[in-house]
Order: C-alpha cells, then sequence, then structure tokens
C-alpha cells in the first residue's frame, strides 16, 4: 500500500471509530467497527494440505511465541480466525514466557477449528553424539515440557509439539526421541511429531526426510537462501531458495509439511539501512513480484510460498503486522511464475 493510500485508510477508520465511540461511549465498540470496516478489503484466504496431516491449513501460520511472550492479543488473535486463519504455533513458557498462558482463552474457544502447535527443545548440542542413557535424558525432559506446555495452554492435547531448535542431525535420527513421542501420542497428548530449526537447517531437513518419522518441519528461511539466526544475515554460501527445490522435495516426498520462518528477519534487521537495504532479496523476484506494490515484508513471504514452502509462520506483533502477512499470503499465488 502506498504512503497515500495508507494516510487515506487510517483517516478513513479514524473517522469511523470516532463516530462510534460518540455513538457508544465505547472505546472498545469504536475499535471493532473500525476492524470491521479495515477487513471489509482482505482477500480469501488460501489453503493448503499440510502434508500427510491432510489438514487444510492456512497459509498463513500465525506465530504466537514471541508475539504473546507479555500480553493476550486476542483483538488480532480473533481477526485472524474470522478471516481463516487456522494454524496457531506457539512455545515453551520456558523461553516464550507467558504465550501459552495467553493463548489459552483463544485455543478453549477455537479448539476443534485450528491446528495447535507447540514446542520445547532438545537439551543437547550441535555435534553431541549422545549415548542411549543420554537420549533418554533428553527425551525425557522433552516430553515433561510437553506436559507443562498442555497445562500452560489448558489443553490435554496439541496437533503437534515440536522438537525445537533441531540443529543435530544425531538427535533428529534418534529412536529414543521417537520412542518417546510415540508414547506420548499413544497417550492422547500429541498426533504429529515435527521440529524446528535456523542452524544447520540443510542437514536436519534432509536427517528427518531419511527418517520417515516427521510430519511437519519449520526451517528458517529467506529468498536468498538459509537464515542465520546467530548472526541475522543469509547462511554464509548458502544456495539460494530457488536452489533448494531438490532438499524441499525429498522433504514433502518423505511426507514432510514445510513451514517457512525468519522469512523477513533479515530485512526487519536491515530497516535501518536505507532504502537499498530493503532491497536484499529484490533480484531473486519475478517482474509481477516486483511491480505487485507489496512492502519488502510481503515480498518475502509471497515468493517463499510459491518456492518451496506449503505456508509461511509470522510473528504478529500487531494489527497492522496481521494485515501485512494476511494479504500477502492470501495472493501469493498470484506471483507463482
Amino acid at each position: 500500500m502506498t504512503p497515500r493510500r495508507q494516510f487515506i485508510r487510517n483517516a478513513a477508520l479514524l473517522a469511523v471509530g470516532s463516530h462510534a465511540l460518540l455513538r457508544t461511549g465505547s472505546l472498545s465498540a469504536a475499535v471493532s467497527e473500525a476492524d470491521k470496516l479495515r477487513m471489509e478489503g482482505w482477500p480469501e484466504m488460501q489453503y493448503t494440505t499440510l502434508g500427510r496431516t491432510n489438514f487444510q491449513a492456512s497459509r498463513l501460520v500465525y506465530g504466537c511465541g514471541a508475539a504473546l511472550s507479555r500480553r493476550k492479543m486476542d483483538r488480532s488473535l480473533n481477526a485472524a480466525f474470522d478471516h481463516g486463519v487456522n494454524v496457531y504455533d506457539v512455545g515453551t513458557s520456558d523461553y516464550y514466557n507467558a504465550a501459552e498462558r495467553n493463548l489459552a482463552d483463544f485455543v478453549k474457544n477455537k479448539r476443534d477449528k485450528i491446528f495447535l502447535i507447540s514446542k520445547s527443545w532438545l537439551e543437547a548440542g550441535r555435534d553431541e553424539e549422545p549415548t542411549v542413557e543420554r537420549a533418554k535424558e533428553i527425551a525425557t525432559k522433552w516430553r515433561a515440557a510437553m506436559e507443562k506446555s498442555l497445562q500452560e495452554l489448558g489443553q490435554d492435547h496439541v496437533d503437534s509439539y515440536y522438537t525445537m531448535d533441531a540443529k543435530n542431525p544425531a538427535l533428529v535420527k534418534n529412536e529414543e526421541i521417537y520412542r518417546e513421542f510415540e508414547r506420548a501420542k499413544e497417550a492422547g497428548k500429541v498426533t504429529y511429531f515435527g521440529l524446528s530449526t535456523h542452524d544447520n537447517a540443510q542437514n536436519v531437513l534432509l536427517a528427518a526426510a531419511e527418517t520417515g518419522w516427521y510430519d511437519l518441519a519449520m526451517v528458517a528461511i529467506t529468498p536468498a537462501g538459509w537464515y542465520d539466526w546467530a548472526t541475522r544475515q543469509v547462511v554464509k554460501d548458502s544456495p539460494t531458495m530457488a536452489e533448494l527445490k531438490p532438499v524441499f522435495d525429498k522433504a514433502r516426498d518423505a511426507g514432510i509439511a514445510l513451514v517457512g520462518m525468519k522469512v523477513a528477519r533479515h530485512l526487519a534487521g536491515a530497516m535501518f539501512g536505507g532504502r537499498e537495504a530493503k532491497k536484499a532479496y529484490d533480484g531473486h523476484y519475478t517482474k509481477s513480484l516486483q511491480e505487485s506494490g507489496f512492502s519488502p515484508f510481503q515480498k518475502a513471504y509471497a515468493y517463499v510460498l510459491e518456492h518451496g514452502m506449503d505456508v509461511v509462520n509470522a510473528d504478529i506483533q500487531s494489527f497492522d503486522i496481521l494485515e501485512e502477512n494476511f494479504i500477502a499470503a492470501a495472493t501469493s499465488r498470484k506471483f507463482l511464475s
């Protein structure tokens, strides 16, 4: 949206909200009426089959971890749901503070209509070669974290529980870890096995595909290639996303749904670098995407959705960010060619 169009739209929303406030005396009613007007122009959400889960997932995953770590955001959560977002991802309170608790009321009201994901890390190093006993210890701690997550969420079941920061391929392929997941599944705590990583992602994803155990994998990816959380940059000498197609195909052939994350985090860090910094990925885009009118963030989301990721997880810290990401995910298929 151009600055002028955004100014006009915001002025209209302010007028509607002010009128509602004067009429009702309720600030919440004013916000609600302004929201309704704002969302009238949103496109319809697009869906995809989430790997072998067969769940028809919105192409936008609402990332709740950082966003809800310190406060509830029911306004944005409900707006997303009302417009078709049906996948919500959160994580352990040992990392995301109160995020699971702040999501609990929303989940309680929507549980049978959403795909719910949480996660906790495997406490091991990137290159650790665990003994059987050590692997059992790691798996037991992960399972205990799952139980704590369920308690925080006020639920007895999540659709998927990830091994978070799964940077060690040996652990990805470790049978003790997988057996602990199977026990949790048998107990009705979880249905699908998943992992997330922004370190050593290519080797981790290939290891997951080799096992045949994993249903979902969330990886840090940008149009220019793998994202390095430690440096806040694209991994040095990474293949581009287009060049990574064979890796994504192997994962998909193994039944794994691919979830992109940290897609535009590099741009967020570069925003103070001026206009040129915002163009970091422009060399990868088609003419139609370049001329779409999208923000740099929206172009990045649209691109990864059309070059290997089934869905994209966005950290949605505000209603404005929700709107921006929603539009990109809902219309990305227009820029396939």
